[in-house]
């Protein structure tokens, strides 16, 4: 048996060897099958899913059809700026948000178009509820931002009034935000927005001082931060506010000073450049402080401490002080449009100015909110003339609520009803505030006097164009400003008026009329226009032109000339003198009958009056005037 049993056990471990050991050829043929297996199998795999592929396309493509009605059914139903939803997070209808709640929302509220905030308000019949109020205010907000970014030196007035008819008291922190963002947006407007805010300050104080202590703090804020281009903005449009008297002087030059005393590259270069805008107006009002600030910039260009460029800026800055500061006007004539009695100047210190009160820029329900309305419109009614009445809206806040465009649509509505009436009985009356006829007038003067050969032709062409009644005057005004703008006087125009007042004598009134206005305001002339003027008025005045009665509003004495009066009279009575000789002109200024009208001129009140009289007369030269004034003062005939 064991022996059986180890053959068997042999033949078993021979087997498992061959199974183990290298392949042999039957195996390899079995190896070789079942890879052709795989592969076929493979193959089969990747045909059927091909065919799932084709078949899940062509299903795809049977339903695409219907996908997009469905998906263009979705688009139709939606709401305009509404977003597609899943229809897992659709929300019913019901629940969605008023349009009027998203004016109180966190962020201020979506962008409402202004015809569509005319409808939510007008839908809402309380108009003290805080939702009207909210719309009142958002359209304020926008009514008054696009009006001061659309100011410029040509447009002030008008958008001035369009200003006024909103209510810019309730609206004031945004009325000074509004300004303040848009000059620092566009500092070369700075002088039209400084109008702007003398023009409202002229009316409103409060307006105007809210404004300058923002712009005060916004100053010094800036300084302490080192902030260089946010204090140059600010600076200059304080400067302007200078100019324009809104803002005291004494503030620039504690600015000046707060800048200059503690030198450094950068705040002398704010000053420098604030001291260019405002400099032409200190130096005519406070010359000894400008002088004590222009000492410290010496003294800081001697020590050479700073940089080579800020030096050089120092310099240039002297040049310009040197040269009257006349490339820097204060304020430049078409913006200088309120009178000097209206002018409101406010006295704010820099330590004074803490508050900026920005909680008038966010909304607040008024409990008063239609007395406040009806208070405002009556003001503006009464600034602004009855002639905008027609321009105000219904309700209180709806002027505000309609913003630029109802005003727009406003007065589109009564254009059209004034034609209308002016089909009937009744005829409108246009006026022309605009003054186009004006300017085309003038210009049509200007190129008639400068195309002519002679005086003769130029005052031929200028009567045969047919003047309206009352512009008589402007054509007088023309020929004296032609001659002032000359660089010395043309006798042109000397014989062009004489021509004029011979042929027709309604020009005579005008240009006398015109010799006492000149007089008057003799100091906004420099010193050649100063010299063309007196020279024209003394070749009317030598060929009896004009009247020599207009001599009557010249008053020889201390308080009632001027410097610049003084230059007008001495050059006047010279060339008088030299026209007509001494002895002649003597003459004619003794006539009995020019003796009331030339007392002004030899005074006899008082020994003072008398006195400066002679002695004006003589040190111009004309000292033989005085005999008969020299005998009296002698002879101390005063009472």
């Amino acid at each position: 048996m064991s022996d059986v049993e180890n053959t068997r056990s042999r033949v078993k471990k021979r087997d498992r060897s061959a199974s183990v050991g290298p392949l042999s050829e039957p195996n390899k043929h079995r190896k070789k099958h079942s890879r052709e297996g795989h592969s076929s199998r493979s193959r089969s795999r990747s045909s059927s899913r091909s065919c799932i592929r084709d078949r899940k396309g062509r299903q795809g493509e049977r339903r695409k059809p219907r996908d997009r009605d469905r998906r263009a059914k979705n688009r139709h139903s939606l709401e305009p700026g509404e977003r597609p939803r899943s229809k897992s997070v659709e929300k019913p209808a019901g629940n969605r948000k008023p349009a009027v709640d998203l004016l109180t929302s966190k962020t201020g509220g979506a962008y409402i178009p202004p015809a569509k905030l005319r409808m939510m308000q007008a839908e809402i019949t309380d108009k003290t509820s805080a939702a009207y109020q909210r719309i009142s205010w958002e359209a304020l907000k926008k009514s008054i931002l696009g009006h001061i970014n659309k100011v410029n030196v040509d447009n002030i007035g008008i958008i001035t009034r369009e200003l006024l008819r909103e209510n810019i008291v309730r609206g004031r922190g945004l009325l000074c935000r509004s300004i303040i963002q848009a000059q620092a947006a566009s500092p070369t407007f700075t002088r039209s927005y400084a109008a702007l805010v003398a023009i409202i300050n002229s009316k409103f104080p409060n307006i105007g001082e809210l404004l300058l202590k923002r712009l005060v703090i916004q100053f010094k804020r800036s300084f302490r931060r080192n902030d260089k281009s946010i204090c140059l903005s600010a600076s200059r449009f304080v400067a302007h506010l200078v100019n324009q008297r809104v803002a005291h002087e004494i503030l620039a030059l504690e600015i000046l000073t707060l800048l200059v005393e503690n030198p450094t590259d950068d705040s002398v270069e704010v000053a420098i450049a604030f001291l260019k805008e405002v400099g032409q107006k200190l130096t005519e009002v406070s010359g000894k402080g400008v002088n004590a600030i222009f000492e410290m910039l010496k003294n800081i260009l001697h020590e050479g401490k700073l940089d080579k460029r800020v030096q050089y800026m120092i310099e240039v800055l002297f040049q310009t002080r040197k040269d009257g500061f006349k490339d820097h006007a204060a304020v430049i004539d078409s913006l200088e449009l309120v009178k000097e009695d209206d002018q409101i100047t406010h006295l704010i210190m820099l330590d004074e100015a803490n508050d900026t009160q920005n909680i008038l820029d966010v909304f607040k329900v008024d409990n008063d909110y239609e007395e406040n309305e009806a208070k405002y419109k009556a003001i503006s009614k009464e600034i602004l003339g009855s002639d905008d009445s027609d321009n105000d809206g219904d309700g209180g806040g709806s002027s505000s609520g309609s913003g630029s465009d109802s005003d727009s649509d406003g007065e589109a509505d009564s254009d059209g009803g004034s034609g209308e009436e002016g089909d009937g009985n009744q005829k409108q009356l246009i006026v022309d505030n605009t003054e186009t006829n004006l300017i085309a007038l003038r210009r049509t003067i200007y190129l008639t006097i400068h195309s002519s050969l002679d005086y003769e032709e130029c005052a031929h062409k200028l009567m045969k164009m047919e003047l309206k009644p009352g512009q008589e005057q402007e054509l007088c005004h023309m020929f004296l400003d032609c001659c002032a703008e000359q660089r010395t006087y043309e006798k042109f125009f000397g014989l062009l008026a004489q021509k004029i007042c011979i042929t027709n004598k309604i020009y005579i009134e005008s240009f006398e009329q015109i010799f006492s206005e000149t007089y008057s305001t003799t100091h906004r002339l420099d010193t050649n226009r100063l010299r063309n003027v007196s020279k024209f008025f003394a070749h009317l005045l030598f060929t009896d032109s004009i009247g020599w009665d207009v001599l009557r509003c010249v008053r020889l004495n201390e308080e009632d000339t001027t410097s610049s009066s003084r230059i007008f009279i001495k050059i006047l009575f010279q060339e008088l003198c030299e026209y007509m000789g001494l002895a002649k002109f003597n003459n004619r200024l003794k006539d009995p009958t020019l003796a009331e009208p030339l007392d002004g001129i030899f005074p006899r009140d008082n020994r003072q009056n008398t006195r400066f009289a002679i002695n004006f007369l003589t040190a111009i030269g004309l000292g033989g005037l005085t005999d008969d004034l020299r005998d009296f003062f002698k002879n101390d005939s005063f009472e």
